[in-house]
């Protein structure tokens, strides 16, 4: 897939941002694997503290698509580690943004896809099941909806309700 630059985007699509088709996340997340820029299809998880749901999604085939997990901002423990960012990349996902911590940093740094997150923790999260699957969530100041595209290098993250061209 052709990369897209967040900054060459938005001076594009001004109209699309002015009616939110285009929305820019808030500057919080920390930059971690080998793809400073990686973009696809949204699939969305909401947990808090709970990764079971997460492994369970990255099992499946990525075909491209990114993960976005709303994991409340919870800086308390990691929902992502050195094993699941490996199976995301053998399984083809593009890439994981994690509204709370990873861990195994190393580990996640050394995977071919592109992994955000606000920080890292060393503590592993609980193993309950508890979240939902392919809802709406909030990340970041923004609505972010299953299916739509996510677009992010190093300037930032984009959430756009369609695919842009590039």
């Amino acid at each position: 897939m052709a990369s897209l630059a967040t900054a060459e985007a938005c001076d594009t699509n001004v109209a699309l941002l002015s009616s939110g088709d285009l929305r820019v996340l808030q500057p919080v997340f920390q930059i971690y694997g080998q793809r400073r820029a990686f973009s696809g299809p949204i699939a969305t998880l909401k947990v808090f503290e709970d990764n079971v749901l997460v492994r369970e999604l990255l099992e499946t085939r990525g075909e491209g698509r990114v993960l976005v997990i709303d994991g409340g901002g919870s800086t308390r423990c990691a929902l992502v580690g050195g094993n699941i960012g490996q199976m995301a990349q053998n399984n083809g996902w593009a890439g994981i943004v994690v509204n709370g911590c990873i861990r195994d940093v190393d580990e996640i740094n050394g995977c071919d896809i592109g992994v955000r997150a606000l920080t890292s923790h060393p503590q592993k999260s609980n193993k309950k099941g508890n979240g939902e699957k392919h809802v709406p969530i909030h990340v970041a100041g923004t609505l972010i909806r299953d299916g739509e595209w996510l677009y992010a290098d190093s300037d930032g993250i984009l959430i756009s309700k369609t695919e842009l061209s590039v």
